[in-house]
């Protein structure tokens, strides 16, 4: 069963394209990472996904839906969900009430706020606290918490270990394993520790100048082969899946 689908999707920025022609297909449960070196086009393509980049041509499907002329907040509540790079959270406003924006703007469902922090323990001591003195892995975690919030089909993860200690690592990608195991929810995850990346994934895509250069399962990729993608060192090779 195919939850999203990506037909021949390109995006621009200005007169330059940051994503071309990528085609894909994401199943219920499956975690997808998305690697490459900076500029590869990872968040344009997440960006775009969300609705926050407009899409310059071909089809974007949820649940069988066209979904590419949505609004983000349309798409949000049609089941796509983004936890974007940087965190983006409200810092004067309190945890619980960066929290409440999607609960209040989302589907309903099984991620409440009990279930959340239940998720992240971390985040229960400081659910009313100013977010702005919050810690990277605390920012972090307020920040997937917030996109479960809005119980998608899709959740879509931005750098996820990015300026994290290894103990934030640990303890975000904890959560998420929890979060993973109820096996319903597919994930986008742009990770730049390939390590993790590997470890995590079912399915991993390199891309390379906003081209898609290597596409497979771990245990089907080397690392050599892996190495040579990421820099876009040949062309385009997929592994069976």
């Amino acid at each position: 069963m195919t939850l999203l689908s990506l037909d021949s999707v390109t995006a621009r920025h200005g007169l330059m394209t940051a994503v071309h022609d990528i085609s894909l297909t994401l199943a219920p449960g499956e975690v997808l990472a998305l690697i490459g070196a900076n500029g590869a086009g990872k968040t344009t393509l997440l960006r775009t996904l969300a609705g926050a980049h407009p899409l310059a041509s071909g089809r974007i499907a949820l649940n069988g839906r066209d979904i590419g002329a949505l609004p983000a907040h349309a798409r949000l509540r049609a089941g796509i969900a983004l936890s974007p790079e940087g965190r983006r959270l409200f810092p004067e406003m309190t945890l619980r009430e960066n929290l409440r924006i999607p609960a209040e703007n989302g589907r309903k469902g099984a991620w409440t706020l009990p279930r959340v922090l239940d998720a992240f323990p971390q985040l229960a001591p400081l659910i009313d606290l100013p977010a702005g003195g919050f810690s990277g892995g605390q920012r972090q975690a307020a920040a997937i918490a917030r996109a479960l919030l809005a119980n998608p089909d899709v959740l879509l993860l931005d750098e996820v270990s990015l300026g994290l200690s290894p103990a934030a690592v640990e303890g975000v990608y904890a959560s998420l394993a929890g979060v993973r195991a109820e096996g319903r929810m597919a994930m986008i995850v742009v990770e730049q520790d390939l390590t993790r990346a590997l470890a995590f994934a079912d399915r991993v895509i390199c891309l390379a100048e906003g081209r898609v250069e290597l596409t497979g399962r771990p245990a089907e990729l080397t690392r050599e082969a892996i190495t040579r993608a990421y820099f876009g060192l040949h062309e385009t090779e997929t592994a069976d899946v």
